[in-house]
């Protein structure tokens, strides 16, 4: 279903379904009640997690980070900028490179993948200062929004391509496991599970063949999620907690770091972690199965299947470019 996604988006094929009529109306009555309880908190207004990160390096030749997707991207959910994914992953990575790292996050909450090409133009609006590194998080509202599949790849391959001709490193987070939110109950539960997981493989394929790389949000990155939904969901039990980011960010820090080579790359792969070349359309699927899965372009059609591992990452404290940092600051930074 992935490979017939990915093709019928690249050669302008119309929508490939990926639900039955007659599962449709299966479910009607749960997504009634689903509408009902997901969402019936109030999830705050993102906070702005752009600024300057990692000052203990100086403020000298920053890297520059773009964030770009949906409320998940933004940060919807938490109140503080130090607990976005982009103030976590400027925080990680500034510690990686020994360098500071500016955040530039255009993200919309609501946003669904034809929004890319508008936040990928604002993005590159200064043409003297192109990104070096961009972090999409993007496809859970194609879902809920019943987006056809083949158009929500295509607009992620267009955005892709663009940044990566603007010499941009990308690496997307593909769409969550819908299934795992605590109040959509079964057989809703399996069905928006399976889409989500089509959806994600799909996205990898398109995704890997523009040259960027991909890292399975799945159940939301990782067992913490299913074990512990209430710590991991925010008050609008839909939208991840702050813990919830700081594990999705954990999970994507390496590949980040690993697509600006300041990450150790080995030829080897470990077959004990489930590490391997597969081609990619299997690679994709492999993926959107397993959380926290990288997939990365080999020799086409091959690709890269790794898991790597989770490093803690430091305290996050973006600070105004005028500013000086703290003692404690330059500490905690360090």
């Amino acid at each position: 279903m992935a490979r017939r996604i990915a093709a019928g988006a690249a050669y302008g094929g119309g929508s490939i379904g990926l639900l039955g009529v007659a599962a449709v109306g299966l479910v009607l009555a749960e997504v009634q009640l689903a509408k009902r309880t997901v969402g019936g908190g109030i999830a705050p207004v993102p906070p702005r997690g752009d600024g300057l990160y990692g000052l203990a390096f100086g403020r000298e030749n920053p890297l520059l980070l773009g964030v770009l997707g949906d409320s998940t991207a933004a940060g919807q959910g938490v109140r503080r900028a130090g607990q976005t994914p982009g103030a976590l992953l400027a925080s990680g990575l500034a510690a990686v490179a020994e360098r500071p790292v500016e955040v530039c996050n255009v993200a919309l909450p609501g946003a669904q993948s034809d929004d890319l090409e508008r936040q990928v133009t604002l993005l590159l609006a200064d043409t003297s200062r192109m990104p070096d590194v961009c972090v999409i998080m993007i496809g859970a509202n194609d879902v809920t929004h019943r987006m056809p599949p083949t158009e929500s790849v295509r607009h992620l391959s267009a955005a892709v391509r663009r940044l990566r001709t603007a010499g941009a490193e990308v690496v997307v987070g593909t769409c969550p496991d819908l299934g795992t939110i605590e109040e959509v109950y079964q057989p809703l539960r399996f069905l928006a599970r399976r889409v989500s997981r089509q959806l994600a493989a799909a996205q990898t394929i398109v995704v890997v063949e523009q040259g960027g790389r991909t890292v399975s949000l799945g159940d939301l990155l990782g067992p913490e999620f299913a074990a512990n939904p209430r710590e991991m969901f925010g008050v609008d039990n839909y939208h991840p907690s702050a813990e919830g980011y700081a594990t999705a960010s954990m999970a994507m820090l390496p590949t980040v770091c690993a697509v600006l080579g300041l990450w150790p790359e080995s030829d080897r792969l470990d077959p004990d972690r489930d590490e391997g070349m597969l081609p990619v359309a299997k690679a994709a699927a492999t993926a959107a199965k397993q959380a926290g899965t990288e997939v990365t372009g080999a020799r086409a059609p091959w690709a890269l299947l790794k898991h790597r591992r989770r490093r803690r990452l430091p305290a996050p404290h973006a600070v105004d470019e005028t500013a000086s940092p703290t003692e404690e600051e330059a500490e905690a930074q360090a």
